[in-house]
């Protein structure tokens, strides 16, 4: 099965290092649900490090991260756990115990053609509403931009809650732009006066706002 942005978040039971969890357990935050080829690489260990260390940032987005590979809870465990004992960080997230690869089959976290015994580097963007947003996929050699993927949750948010689009490279506190108007009406009020709806226009189509809302 592969998902696809736009539709319900298939729900699921799993274990992890926090116990058994279900995704509808999460209804009302953003959830990042992210998978990692393998315990004790050395590639997912900096990445694990990098969520753990931004924790607090998704808090306060109102998200919660949950990660996942095929490996067992007890080799989760011991790499966590290894973790902290070489760093002093803990992970403050549940990573799921996927053995059979039915949460990773669920969501399309392993792709064929790269391997067919670890999931790739997919990060899923659930909304409140278990909504899927958003899909970022990275190969296994490469990782990822936690930077990028706070930055993609407040874009998110942010036109949400006020009814705008994000150029690119657009950064919290930046100019937001607006949806082009729909009707002939609309596109003359937007011509002749923008101030009205606080707009500074380039053409009629290409809008930009300086406070989002």
């Amino acid at each position: 099965m592969n998902v696809s942005i736009g539709m319900k978040a298939p729900d699921f039971s799993a274990m992890t290092t926090f116990g058994p969890i279900k995704l509808s357990d999460y209804k009302g935050h953003w959830v990042i649900l992210f998978s990692h080829p393998g315990d004790y690489t050395p590639v997912c260990t900096t990445e694990f490090i990098a969520f753990a260390q931004a924790n607090d940032q998704f808090e306060a987005l109102n998200a919660k991260l949950i990660g996942l590979s095929i490996d067992s809870n007890p080799s989760h465990l011991a790499w966590v756990n290894q973790i902290y004992l070489l760093t002093g960080i803990q992970i403050p997230f549940p990573i799921i115990a996927d053995r059979t690869a039915e949460v990773a089959g669920m969501y399309g976290m392993i792709a064929p053609d790269a391997s067919k015994q670890e999931t790739v580097r997919n990060v899923l963007f659930i909304d409140p509403d278990q909504i899927i947003r958003a899909i970022l996929v990275y190969p296994l050699t490469n990782g990822r931009n936690i930077c990028e993927i706070i930055r993609l949750l407040t874009a998110l948010e942010t036109t949400d809650r006020c009814n705008v689009v994000t150029p690119a490279n657009w950064e919290p506190g930046s100019p937001a732009m607006v949806p082009p108007p729909r009707t002939y009406d609309q596109m003359i009020e937007r011509i002749n006066n923008p101030q009205a709806q606080n707009l500074n226009c380039m053409d009629w189509f290409w809008c930009y706002k300086d406070k989002p809302c």
